[in-house]
């Protein structure tokens, strides 16, 4: 990987580079020594190997400088990206299972180099399951205050996600007690046709249930969003500039109706409806009853395929004659559809309320359920809780609510583009992205984005341009996520590229301040000096 350094740009790159380690830089080498390893495993935990980096005279790929707020006259940036923030988000285990901060030298030294890069902040996931671990209202937030921290004295903002969920991949889990109650009581998750619970959120049939010891989820949920907010009451408006309310499986809106792992020499299946726990069967029962129509309350549709298979496997989704056009079909979905949307109510109402005198911007994120998007039912749309067929718009109502709750949208995928999708799934993230951004447009409502893959989608950089861009207005880009392989050799020279390119003026070494030319002084190399790094 060559990068070509000039002006300021060469000077914020390089100190960026020493940040995570670079040193000797006579001989046109720099070797991290190990006291000063910059350590980033590629597991869940960072492993304890270092990054070697190296710096060898060859021909270079020149590159768009970088911004930097202490640095005045600048150039007119492109009118399309002058508004878009750029975040990246930290590893998603921050915070041990113990409240201790994982890998501080590591993360401090990331943070230097992304505010060297020219980045505005970075996102940290608050989990329930560590910070309400142990007991109800019994709250630690000693690692996530001291992460606040060290993001406030590095010059950086903060985007906190609250997580209700947990994550089986990453082997975080919901709060013990939480855990225990389920034992008992399996019908507070999420259930399939099959019996199988989903045990890494609540189900939302029991939002407004007492299943947890006496109180209702939605107030366990307030009730942490008000701790939240006294204890980092400091921090709110300053450093901490927006909050994402998680909704659901991943944070997102959604029914948990993927919850199988595709691997990734197959076709992601249609997923599977998530409306068998007793409390979804009775509310569905009721809603049936009051409409007349008893027998259609007795569970979901019984010809639907399974996780893995294709629409055209069985009847419900079928492209010809297929049920899913049928009076019940439209009954049921529009039930189902409806229950999410009222959770999803339920919950940013909740956050709007709680946060609206912080002087921080609530979002929610809404999932980009793309596979079968052009086949005439949407069926992975379906299954994940969105009523949106190539007849019907589904996203309409779910901007609208978004809209009533003054909260912005996040929408992931920006990186995906419809060219790198397998020709079978009949895939198309492009036109689903379009399709949510309209009816954002129309509704009034923000948009915010982030990427989808975490070891980086084909041409993801260039779709993520393409996406901020023309009339794509989008207040906030979230970049998944800090880690081994974001400052792995592969990536972070081209995230550097991607960081500069957001960026259209140009900064000269006159316009550094003293101690930037002194860095400069200090840091000169050849123009053209490539980057190389090497994994110890």
């Amino acid at each position: 990987m060559e990068v070509s350094m000039i002006g300021s740009s060469q000077v914020k790159t390089e100190l960026a580079y020493r940040e995570l380690g670079f040193c000797n830089l006579k001989g046109g080498k720099a070797v991290i020594p190990s006291k000063n390893r910059v350590c980033f495993g590629r597991s869940t935990g960072w492993r304890n190997s270092g990054i070697r980096f190296t710096l060898r005279a060859t021909a270079a790929i020149q590159s768009e400088p970088l911004r930097s707020d202490s640095v005045s006259g600048c150039s007119k940036r492109s009118k399309s990206r002058d508004n878009v923030r750029l975040f990246v988000g930290l590893p998603l285990d921050s915070v041990s299972d113990c409240n201790a901060v994982n890998h501080a030298k590591a993360i401090a030294a990331g943070l230097k180099a992304l505010k060297l890069l020219g980045v505005e902040g970075v996102e940290l996931p608050v989990w329930w399951g560590i910070v309400e671990k142990e007991a109800m209202g019994k709250y630690e937030w000693s690692g996530y205050l001291a992460l606040a921290e060290m993001v406030q004295n590095a010059g950086l903002k903060l985007h906190v996600s609250l997580s209700f969920h947990a994550s089986k991949q990453h082997k975080i889990s919901l709060p013990e007690w939480v855990s225990r109650i389920g034992e008992s009581e399996p019908s507070i998750f999420f259930t399939d046709r099959a019996g199988k619970q989903y045990k890494e959120c609540l189900s939302l049939a029991v939002d407004d249930l007492p299943v947890l010891d006496g109180k209702t989820p939605v107030q366990v949920y307030r009730e942490f969003c008000e701790s939240f907010k006294s204890s980092f009451s400091s921090f709110m408006g300053s450093t901490i500039t927006g909050i994402s309310m998680g909704l659901g499986p991943d944070g997102e809106l959604q029914y948990p109706s993927h919850q199988r792992l595709v691997k990734s020499n197959k076709i992601t299946g249609v997923g599977e409806f998530q409306c068998y726990d007793k409390n979804m069967l009775s509310i569905l029962k009721q809603h049936a009853e009051a409409n007349g129509n008893p027998l259609w309350g007795l569970g979901g549709p019984h010809d639907a395929p399974t996780y893995d298979e294709s629409p055209n496997s069985n009847n419900f989704f079928r492209e010809h004659g297929g049920s899913w056009v049928s009076p019940y079909a439209d009954f049921f979905l529009s039930w189902y559809s409806n229950q999410l949307i009222s959770h999803g109510e339920r919950l940013l109402s909740l956050a709007s309320s709680t946060f609206s005198e912080t002087a921080t911007t609530v979002y929610g994120k809404v999932p980009l359920m793309h596979s079968w998007y052009k086949t005439p039912s949407h069926p992975s749309e379906l299954t994940a809780g969105y009523y949106n067929t190539t007849s019907r718009d589904g996203y309409e109502v779910v901007t609208e609510m978004f809209a009533r709750n003054s909260c912005k949208l996040m929408l992931p995928g920006m990186d995906l583009s419809d060219e790198h999708q397998p020709h079978e799934s009949l895939s198309s993230p492009e036109l689903l992205l379009a399709q949510i951004r309209a009816a954002c447009r129309k509704h009034g409502v923000e948009v915010s984005g982030q990427n989808s893959s975490a070891t980086g989608a084909p041409g993801g950089f260039e779709q993520i341009k393409k996406n901020l861009v023309g009339d794509n207005v989008v207040d906030l880009f979230i970049y998944q996520r800090m880690g081994a392989y974001f400052f792995s050799p592969e990536h972070f020279p081209s995230f550097t590229n991607f960081v500069r390119s957001l960026n259209q003026s140009e900064l000269h070494s006159d316009d550094l301040p003293e101690e930037k030319e002194e860095a400069a002084d200090s840091l000169r190399v050849n123009s053209d000096s490539v980057v190389r790094m090497q994994e110890a």
